[in-house]
């Protein structure tokens, strides 16, 4: 008897809904962790996958067993009831051996995989120090003498291990292609190792914070580069220097004040200066490259133009120095904010949110609060309302001109 118009309809639109739920679960996105690039990912990768053939199994068992004693014991017409039996010692026996059996099957490799993946790295290995903060991730290489925030940069083919610590609440690290994601504790170093891939090309992953931790939790990003051993040693060598201009300064700087209190800017880098390696942004893949909007359209003035002495001249009294560390500025030795001694050299700012360019980063020095709910950088535009104290930002409470923040911005753009 054919299917009511409604009826079919349903069916249709129930086949239709299935195929593409079934298509959606074949696609593996940019964070897919079924393509693991390390042996701890392939670990966790090997451990599912055998999980998941012994689940299937075991469910057409079930099945099957459960459509046969359908079929088979339905109620037929004329046909006298079943006699009624009460306990059958061998049925029990065999329905609680057999469970146990595929228990072992599952907690052998299990625990495997488990001391496998919670072992201590190697004495080889590449340190890295991992802080949590409220929004933000900072990287310390003690081993080269680097501090970095966002981005962190591993060897192809190296064993990294990273100590895990956080400033402040709860938080996850994770890099899905790499494999493995870990708890960031208060008060407990947790520890996660791996090795990324020897075949592998100069690449950029995605990681982030997976366990909520406040306001701008879903903007807790971070890049990874897996890059050539040659290139991580130039990249590290450079970035353990003190930061100078990459060009000349301006010729005739404007004072802000009298100039016998001005401080005295660094010299510029040599012509010849190594500015170190940096992953090229033409390699970097689609979903790497931040293309998070401006919340609203910020009133700037965009006339102006940003000299880069001028702007270490007023970041080196502004507010700035007392939570970012710049070396080689011995004003800028703040330790709230990530570290800005070579900023210029990453791809992203707040978190990974923006692309580090001149207009985000003015907007973000102007109204950081408005580009990134909860931030603990306070407002500094000169006329904006600050989203927490509810206060106008005014000159005489630390705030800064449109002609000031590009300076500031064409200062941080130079540190490389």
């Amino acid at each position: 008897m054919p299917l009511p118009s409604r009826g079919r309809r349903w069916a249709a639109a129930t086949i239709v809904a299935s195929a593409l739920l079934l298509l959606a679960a074949c696609s593996n996105g940019p964070n897919t962790t079924f393509e693991p690039h390390s042996e701890f990912g392939r670990a966790i990768d090997d451990l599912w996958n055998l999980l998941l053939r012994l689940g299937t199994a075991v469910f057409i068992l079930v099945e099957a067993l459960l459509v046969y004693t359908i079929i088979k014991f339905r109620h037929r017409e004329g046909r006298a009831d079943p006699a009624h039996t009460h306990g059958d010692t061998r049925l029990e026996i065999l329905w609680t051996i057999t469970p146990a059996i595929i228990l072992a099957f599952i907690a052998v490799p299990t625990i495997r995989t488990i001391f496998q993946t919670q072992a201590k790295a190697s004495a080889d290995a590449l340190q890295v120090e991992v802080y949590g903060h409220q929004w933000w991730w900072e990287f310390r290489y003690p081993q080269y003498g680097v501090v970095t925030a966002d981005e962190v940069y591993l060897p192809i083919g190296r064993k990294v291990n990273f100590s895990l610590r956080t400033v402040d609440v709860l938080h996850s690290f994770w890099i899905p292609q790499m494999g493995g994601k870990r708890d960031v504790i208060a008060n407990h170093v947790n520890y996660l190792w791996f090795t990324p891939d020897s075949n592998l090309t100069a690449s950029d992953w995605v990681g982030s914070c997976n366990e909520y931790c406040g306001t701008s939790h879903a903007n807790m990003k971070f890049r990874a580069f897996t890059v050539p051993a040659a290139d991580f040693e130039r990249w590290a060598k450079h970035q353990a220097q003190p930061s100078t201009f990459g060009v000349a300064p301006a010729a005739a700087p404007a004072p802000l004040v009298h100039p016998a209190a001005q401080v005295t800017g660094p010299a510029p880098a040599p012509a010849d200066a190594d500015e170190g390696y940096v992953f090229p942004v033409e390699k970097m893949r689609e979903n790497t490259v931040p293309h998070t909007p401006l919340p609203y359209d910020l009133a700037f003035d965009h006339s102006v133009t940003g000299d880069p002495m001028r702007g270490f001249q007023t970041y080196s009294k502004a507010a700035c120095i007392g939570c970012h560390t710049i070396k080689g500025n011995p004003s800028s030795v703040g330790i709230i904010g990530p570290n800005l001694t070579h900023i210029a050299s990453r791809h992203t700012i707040a978190a990974g949110l923006y692309p580090n360019d001149a207009e985000h980063l003015k907007a973000w020095i102007k109204d950081a609060r408005g580009l990134k709910p909860g931030v603990v950088m306070p407002d500094f535009g000169i006329g904006e309302v600050d989203p927490v104290t509810h206060a106008r930002i005014t000159a005489p409470t630390g705030g800064l001109t449109d002609q000031q923040v590009a300076d500031i911005a064409a200062y941080l753009q130079q540190l490389k």
